[in-house]
C-alpha cells in the first residue's frame, strides 16, 4: 500500500511534523553550543585564575628599600672594567608633605589622574590598553598606575611577559595594602628617572632648573611631570622643541583634569622652555664619557629598556677607553674651529662589528649640550654619492670602475633644470673612478637616473639609512633627508667590511642579578656583494690621495673615505645677506679595517654659516686624520676578495677595451672588474711615433711664487732615430687660450711669478722633426684670492647641491679636455693624459697658499649652482 500522502491536508500536516523536527535539532544543537562556551569560559577563567594564582605565589616579597632607592647599575667597557656607577650620584629625597601641590597635580593629570580612587589597578585604562593590545600585539600599551609603575622600577623583570604583568598586579595590590597612597605617592616621586642618571623630582628640579621644589613655577612643574615617559627624548637641554611640545600636552592634561584654568595653561604654555632653564658651566657636569654615556641611555630608551637601570644590572658596552679619550682630545682643540660656537659630531665604529667604540657629542659635550654625533645633523651631502649612485649600479650592473661617463651639460630627466658642477665645467668622458674620486655632480645624477629611484632607495635602506621615495637631487646630497654619524658610519662600515651590515650599537649585554643576561648584539646581514664594497672602497681610496679628501690622508694606513658639503637655497642666501660661499654642513666619511669614522662640521643653528675653508670645511678631514692616525696600529690592508679581478684598459673606451703593448701610457688605466666580466677585446691599435714625456710634475715655490714643471723622457725600445728631442711647454690659466712658455730640450721648466686664486692647466710635447708626441698634462690650483668673482645666478627655485669642493693636497688627478671649447692640450676624444700616473698632476697645500702683496686674503668662494626644484638645498 503507498506511503504518499493522499490529499493535501495530510501533506500540510506531514511538511509541518517535518519542519517541527528540524526546530528542534538546531535548538539543541545551539543549547550544545551556548553550554560548550560556557564550560570553556568557566574553565578558562578556573585555568586563568589558577595561573595567576601559581605566578602570584612565585612573586618576590615587597622591600621597603627597594621601593624607595634605586639600585646602581655598573656600566663597564669593551674589556669589562666599570666606568660607571649609575644612579650613585646624591639624591634629594622629599617627603610627601614637602611636595609642591602644583607638582602633585601635574603628575597625576599625566600619569595617573584615579590615583586616589582605585586600588593599584585602573580596570578604565586597563580596558584600552587590553584592546590596543589585541589590535596591535601584546605589550604594544600598557595601562600602569603609579603603583605599578614603582612595583615595575623595583624589581628585575626582563621581558614583557604575562607572567611579569601577573605579578607586577598582585605586587601593586599588595602595596596598597600595606602602605598609605601618600607614602606610595612618595615612593614613585624618588625612584623615577628624570633622564641621564638624575633619578626623583627634587634632583631634577635641581638639575635642570637650579631650583629647590617649592620655588617651581607651573610651567616647570609640568615640564618635569612630562620627562619620565622619555627622558632623554625631552631632556630640554638637548630637544628643546620636543621639550616645549611635551610640556604643553602637560599642561592640557591639567588643564582638561580641572587642576588648572584654561588661563594659566595659555599662559603658561606661552613661556619658551629655555628661558628658565639652569645656567650652569656645562663643561663640569657630565662625567667622564659623558657623550657615550648619552649614546648608551638613548640606545636603551629607543628598545624599551630604561627601567632595568633601576635593578641593579651590568651593561655591558663597546667602549674602547682609549679611542674615546682620543676623540675628546682631538674634537676639543680649539684651533681646528673657525669660532668658538662651531661645532662637530663623530661616531667611531668597529668596522667588523658596527660596535659603537668612541662619540664624540661635540665641543665639550656635558650631556647639557646637543649630542652632534647621534643628532641627524641636516643634509649628507657628497657622502651620499656612494650610497644612491655607484654602489647601487655597480651591485645592479656589474660595472668596472672603468666604466665610461660622460661630464657633460645635462638636465635633470623630464626638466628644464640643469645639473651643475661647482666649477662650472664639464670634463668629458671619465672613468666612474675618476667621476667619484672628483665628486663631480652630473655623472653621479646620470647613474642615479639609470639605476633607477627603487632600486637606489633599497640600497640605502639595506645601510641603515630610511630612504622611501628619493630623487635625483638626493643622489647629490640635497632634499628631504637628514642623518647622524652613527647612521653615516654604519653605512659606511659595509664597503670597509665585504658588504656586510650591522646596526651600529653601543650596548652589547645586559646582565641581571640573578645572572641570566639579555643579548643585544645586533645581527650581520651581507647586504651587497663583496665585490661591490671593494671596489667602492678601493674608489674611495683615490679620494683620499689625489681626489677631494687629500687632508684626511693619513700615511702608512690604508684608508679611504668620502667628503660632503652642503650649500644653502638662495632664498636663504638672500635672506641672511650671506656671501655666495657660506654653508651649512660640511662631512667627511671615512674607514679602515679597524674602524670607520663619521664627522659632521657645523652650527647649532641652521642659518648660522661654516664661512672659511681651512678653519671651516675641512674641519672633518683634520679630526679624521688626528683621530684615526692615532687610534690605527699595525691596521691590516683592505683586502681584494677573490671576486674581484684587476685590469689594464684604455681610459675612457666604451665599451671598455682592455690596454695592449701598443697602448699609449698616457691612455692606460687600471681598474676593477667582477670576476668572470673582464672584457677580452685589446686594443688593435699600432704603436708609431714618437714617445711621449711622463710623470709630468708641478709645484709652487712659495718664497718666489714660481711654479717647477719637471717631468720624465724615454724613447720607445725600437726606436733607433738618433735626432734631438725638443719639448714645447704651454700652459692655460683657467680657461684661457693656450700660451707657449719654452721649448727646451731640458726636463724641466718654470713658470715665473704667477697669481693666486686660478688654475693652471700645463702641457709638455715631445718633438723631433716632423714628429709630435701625445701631450703630458696636469694641472695646479692655487688657492687664494680670485681675480675675477663669479657672477651670481638668481634662480627662481632654491640653490642645487653643488659638488665637492677642489683638493687642497698634492697629487690632484688629471684634468680631461672639458667640453666647452676651452684647449687644454689634451688628447682627442676627451681622453686624460695618463690618468692613473702617482706622479701627475699635484695641487698646492694650504701652507703653500700666501698671496704675495699681503700676509692674508680672503677664502676663495665657490661658485653658486642653481638648485633643483625638487629641494630646497644640498650637496656642494
Amino acid at each position: 500500500m503507498s506511503n504518499q500522502p493522499t490529499s493535501r491536508a495530510e501533506r500540510q500536516r506531514q511538511l509541518k511534523r517535518q519542519k517541527r523536527k528540524q526546530k528542534g535539532k538546531k535548538g539543541s544543537l545551539l543549547k550544545k553550543i551556548i553550554g560548550l562556551i560556557f564550560i570553556l569560559g568557566i574553565v578558562g577563567l578556573l585555568s586563568g585564575g589558577a595561573l595567576f594564582a601559581y605566578y602570584a605565589s612565585t612573586a618576590p616579597e615587597l622591600d621597603e628599600k627597594l621601593l624607595k632607592d634605586p639600585l646602581t647599575s655598573d656600566f663597564v667597557d669593551a674589556n669589562g672594567n666599570l666606568i660607571m656607577k649609575f644612579g650613585a650620584e646624591k639624591r634629594e629625597y622629599v617627603e610627601y608633605k614637602d611636595i609642591p601641590e602644583v607638582m602633585e597635580n601635574a603628575i597625576l593629570a599625566t600619569e595617573d589622574v584615579r590615583f586616589f580612587e582605585h586600588g593599584g589597578i585602573d580596570f578604565y585604562r586597563l580596558g584600552g590598553a587590553v584592546i590596543a593590545n589585541f589590535r596591535d600585539g601584546f605589550g604594544s600599551q600598557g595601562a600602569s598606575t603609579l603603583t605599578q609603575q614603582v612595583i615595575k622600577n623595583s624589581f628585575s623583570w626582563k621581558d614583557k611577559t604575562l607572567k611579569r604583568k601577573a605579578q607586577e598586579a598582585w605586587l601593586a595590590h599588595k602595596l596598597e595594602k600595606e602602605y598609605s597612597k601618600e607614602k606610595i605617592f612618595e615612593m614613585y616621586f624618588n625612584k623615577i628617572l628624570m633622564g641621564g642618571s638624575i633619578y626623583g623630582f627634587g634632583t631634577g628640579a635641581e638639575y635642570y632648573f637650579d631650583k629647590p621644589l617649592n620655588e617651581l613655577e607651573l610651567h616647570e612643574a609640568a615640564l618635569l611631570a612630562g620627562l619620565p615617559q622619555s627622558p632623554n627624548a625631552y631632556n630640554p637641554f638637548q630637544h628643546p622643541e620636543r621639550a616645549e611640545k611635551r610640556r604643553n600636552i602637560v599642561l592640557l592634561l591639567m588643564e582638561k583634569h580641572g587642576k588648572i584654568t584654561k588661563e594659566q595653561m595659555e599662559a603658561a604654555q606661552a613661556i619658551p622652555v629655555e628661558s628658565t632653564l639652569a645656567k650652569r658651566d656645562t663643561t663640569t657636569v657630565g662625567g667622564q664619557y659623558a657623550a657615550y654615556i648619552d649614546t648608551v641611555l638613548h640606545e636603551l630608551e629607543e628598545q624599551g629598556l630604561m627601567d632595568v637601570l633601576a635593578e641593579g644590572v651590568t651593561i655591558h658596552t663597546a667602549l674602547q677607553p682609549e679611542v674615546q679619550k682620543t676623540v675628546e682630545n682631538a674634537i676639543n682643540q680649539d684651533s681646528l674651529y673657525e669660532s668658538d660656537e662651531m661645532e662637530a659630531g663623530m661616531t667611531v665604529l668597529d668596522t667588523k662589528t658596527g660596535a659603537i667604540v668612541a662619540v664624540g657629542g661635540g665641543r665639550n659635550y656635558s650631556g647639557r649640550n646637543f649630542n652632534f654625533a647621534t643628532k641627524e645633523n641636516g643634509q649628507p651631502g657628497s657622502v651620499i654619492k656612494p650610497i644612491l649612485s655607484y654602489g647601487p649600479a655597480i651591485e645592479k650592473f656589474g660595472w668596472s670602475t672603468g666604466q665610461a661617463l660622460k661630464d657633460e651639460r645635462y638636465f635633470y630627466k623630464g626638466t628644464d633644470k640643469e645639473v651643475r658642477n661647482v666649477d662650472g665645467k664639464h670634463l668629458g668622458t671619465l672613468t666612474l673612478r675618476d667621476a667619484l674620486a672628483k665628486s663631480r655632480n652630473v655623472p653621479a645624477v646620470k647613474v642615479f637616473e639609470e639605476v633607477g629611484a627603487k632600486d637606489a632607495a633599497n640600497f640605502g635602506r639595506k645601510l641603515g639609512l630610511p630612504f622611501e621615495d628619493v630623487h635625483a637631487a638626493n643622489a647629490l646630497g640635497g632634499g628631504e633627508y637628514n642623518f647622524s654619524t652613527k647612521q653615516i658610519a654604519g653605512a659606511y662600515a659595509a664597503f670597509g667590511n665585504g658588504g656586510i651590515y650591522t646596526e651600529p650599537h653601543a650596548v652589547k649585554r645586559i646582565v641581571f642579578r640573578d645572572g641570566t643576561e639579555r643579548v643585544l648584539t645586533p645581527n650581520h646581514e651581507q647586504v651587497m656583494q663583496s665585490s661591490t664594497a671593494y671596489m667602492i672602497t678601493d674608489v674611495l681610496r683615490d679620494v683620499l690621495t689625489r681626489g677631494t679628501g687629500t687632508l684626511a690622508n693619513i700615511s702608512g694606513v690604508d684608508v679611504a673615505g668620502k667628503t660632503g658639503t652642503t650649500n644653502y637655497p638662495a632664498d636663504i642666501l638672500k635672506k641672511h645677506n650671506m656671501e655666495s660661499h657660506y654653508v651649512p654642513d660640511t662631512w667627511f666619511a671615512g674607514y679602515s679595517s679597524d674602524y670607520t669614522i663619521a664627522i659632521w662640521g657645523g652650527y647649532k643653528n641652521y642659518t648660522d654659516p661654516i664661512k672659511t675653508y681651512d678653519r671651516g670645511r675641512q674641519v672633518p678631514q683634520n679630526l679624521f686624520r688626528n683621530v684615526m692616525s692615532s687610534i690605527s696600529h699595525n691596521t691590516p690592508k683592505m683586502k681584494k676578495p677573490s671576486t674581484v679581478i684587476e685590469a689594464e684598459i684604455v681610459y675612457g673606451s666604451n665599451p671598455i677595451v682592455l690596454a695592449s703593448a701598443a697602448t699609449p701610457e698616457n691612455l692606460r688605466s687600471r681598474e676593477l672588474f667582477v670576476n668572470g666580466s673582464v672584457p677580452v677585446v685589446e686594443d688593435e691599435s699600432e704603436e708609431v711615433g714618437l714617445a711621449s714625456p711622463s710623470n709630468l710634475t708641478a709645484s709652487l715655490d712659495d718664497d718666489s711664487y714660481d711654479i717647477a714643471l719637471n717631468w720624465d723622457f724615454a724613447l720607445h725600445e725600437e726606436d733607433e732615430n738618433d735626432e734631438e728631442v725638443t719639448f714645447e711647454v704651454s700652459y692655460t690659466i683657467d680657461s684661457g687660450n693656450p700660451i707657449v712658455l719654452a721649448t727646451t730640450t731640458d726636463r724641466q721648466a718654470v713658470l715665473r711669478d704667477v697669481s693666486l686664486g686660478h688654475e693652471y692647466h700645463f702641457s709638455v710635447v715631445a718633438k723631433r722633426g716632423d714628429e709630435t708626441s701625445s701631450p703630458a698634462t696636469t694641472s695646479l690650483i692655487l688657492e687664494g684670492e680670485m681675480i675675477e668673482e663669479p657672477s651670481v645666478e638668481e634662480p627662481e627655485t632654491p640653490e642645487e647641491p653643488e659638488e665637492e669642493e677642489r683638493p687642497t693636497e698634492p697629487n690632484k688627478p688629471e684634468t680631461p679636455t672639458n667640453n666647452q671649447g676651452q684647449n687644454n692640450n689634451s688628447t682627442p676624444n676627451d681622453k686624460p693624459s695618463n690618468p692613473n700616473n702617482p706622479g701627475g698632476q699635484q695641487t698646492t697645500p694650504p701652507e703653500q697658499s700666501k698671496p704675495k702683496p699681503e700676509p692674508s686674503q680672503p677664502e676663495k668662494p665657490q661658485p653658486p649652482v642653481e638648485q633643483t626644484p625638487e629641494t630646497p638645498s644640498g650637496e656642494e
